[in-house]
């Protein structure tokens, strides 16, 4: 499955890279991260690094194949 996940504001090039199985890209007032997500467990684990982070997940969602 892969994911994308956007995120309010600007992510530093190091914080990024607490999510090294996502690429980060930055867009208009966020930054966007997609990539794989192995399964549920993994998809909770990257919201909760992402609450962790102090980085406010605006929108996720499932892309196509």
């Amino acid at each position: 499955m892969r994911y994308e996940f956007r995120v309010t504001g600007s992510v530093s090039p190091l914080m990024a890279e607490a999510f090294p199985e996502l690429r980060a890209e930055p867009v208009p007032r966020q930054t966007l991260f997609s990539g794989p997500v192995m399964d549920e467990a993994h998809l909770y684990g990257l919201l909760a690094r992402f609450q962790d982070l102090g980085l406010r997940v605006e929108e996720m969602r499932r892309l196509p194949e």
